[in-house]
């Protein structure tokens, strides 16, 4: 009886191709895993094509919910961006996949798991990265590491194989979705010197044929997860796919950025996320209302470091893991509702209120209700100033 492979199978070309090439190669029978964490496509088309393609066995796995509750969560507490602009929508759902993959291995008494990824790209170490926290004995395969074909013969093997897939040499395009963002590279894209074409988008309208009128959306948070849209509440599927919908009819959420790849790679990159962008902008504004200013601060930094961490694929670690106890306990005050204006591809969040907020008005204001005693301020500038005016006093101004 031939061993076992479990493939990370999306239905596009390097999966497909990988599904007959590796069966072929290594004599396995191939179990292709398609994982629903939010794009929006036929997913029992996918399983049936991974049959016909040549697997033995072709699941879906429904992780919608699962990807949210325990993912996209934690990305809002961390506010997730990787270099300021991207959301690493890919990078977040990636290590679901992968734990998916292997209990289905486990399951089926799997020798191997495989999956599609360049080797010149990021999802190869985050495959390999968490098969090997979750399930250290399985061997691994990486045919796009080992065929050495372009994306060109990649379609010329697909073809006079009679394997369909989504691209063409005219439309080469490579592109990957969840709920939570969809990115698009290869082709013209490459040229970091061209502006991006437009047939590349399709979440979002162009900012200038966006609706001329602003549209104001109102978030509400629990904890830190958005649990209401505009005073309905919704669950989080429910609601990030609405803010998909509004975002991108307001052509929010665009990313054109040159990026740097964990492999020493720049790459120019598109990146549409119009709900993420919102979210993000309404929790880190909920934030500045309700974090005292010695946290918050803090809490930049570990964002940072955070945000590598899951671009980098190390989401199955003990660091991970204490940062993400670190991010919930700060969580604790961030409830309350932030309203959006969504303009021309802008979102901005333009009010905020909150039973935890840490703004008072007397203390703030300029008008006859302020009881802030100014005259306090000449000894705290004092203790404040005191050592730069100790240095300054024993070597003279420095610098």
């Amino acid at each position: 009886m031939a061993e076992k492979c479990v493939l990370a199978y999306s239905g596009g070309l390097d999966t497909s191709v990988a599904i007959q090439w590796i069966a072929e190669k290594y004599n396995v029978d191939i179990i292709a895993v398609a994982v629903d964490v939010g794009e929006e496509k036929d997913y029992e088309g996918i399983r049936a094509k991974g049959e016909k393609v040549g697997a033995v066995e072709s699941i879906v796995v429904d992780a919608k919910q699962e990807f949210f509750d325990d993912y996209i969560t934690r990305a809002i507490a961390a506010n997730l961006t990787y270099e300021r602009k991207y959301v690493a929508f890919t990078a977040l759902a990636r290590p679901l996949l992968a734990q998916k993959q292997v209990e289905v291995a486990i399951q089926r008494g799997a020798k191997y798991v495989a999956h599609g990824c360049t080797g010149k790209g990021n999802d190869q170490v985050r495959f390999e990265v968490s098969y090997a926290a979750l399930q250290p004995d399985l061997e691994i395969i990486a045919p796009a590491r080992e065929w050495g074909m372009t994306r060109e013969e990649e379609i010329d093997y697909a073809n006079e194989r009679g394997i369909p897939v989504p691209v063409g040499k005219k439309n080469p395009y490579s592109t990957d979705t969840n709920m939570w963002g969809r990115s698009i590279e290869c082709g013209i894209i490459e040229d970091p010197s061209l502006e991006a074409p437009d047939d590349a988008w399709e979440w979002t309208a162009s900012p200038m044929e966006a609706p001329d009128d602003p549209r104001y959306v109102t978030v509400r948070f629990e904890a830190g997860v958005p649990v209401a849209l505009d005073d309905q509440a919704m669950g989080g599927v429910e609601l990030v796919t609405a803010l998909n919908a509004i975002g991108g009819e307001h052509g929010v959420g665009r990313v054109n950025m040159m990026e740097n790849r964990l492999v020493g790679i720049k790459s120019r990159e598109l990146y549409e996320c119009p709900a993420a962008t919102i979210l993000l902008e309404a929790h880190k504004d909920l934030e500045s209302l309700v974090l005292d200013r010695e946290t918050m601060h803090f809490k930049q930094h570990l964002e940072l470091k955070y945000s590598e961490m899951v671009y980098y694929g190390l989401w199955f670690t003990p660091l991970r893991l204490a940062l993400d106890a670190f991010m919930q306990q700060t969580q604790q005050p961030v409830s309350g509702e932030v309203t959006v204006k969504l303009f021309k591809g802008k979102a901005e969040a333009v009010a905020r209120q909150s039973e935890q907020s840490l703004y008072d008005l007397s203390l703030a204001t300029y008008g006859d209700q302020d009881i802030f005693d100014q005259s306090s301020s000449r000894g705290f500038i004092e203790l404040f100033g005191l050592p730069a005016k100790v240095v300054s006093m024993v070597r003279g101004l420095q610098g």
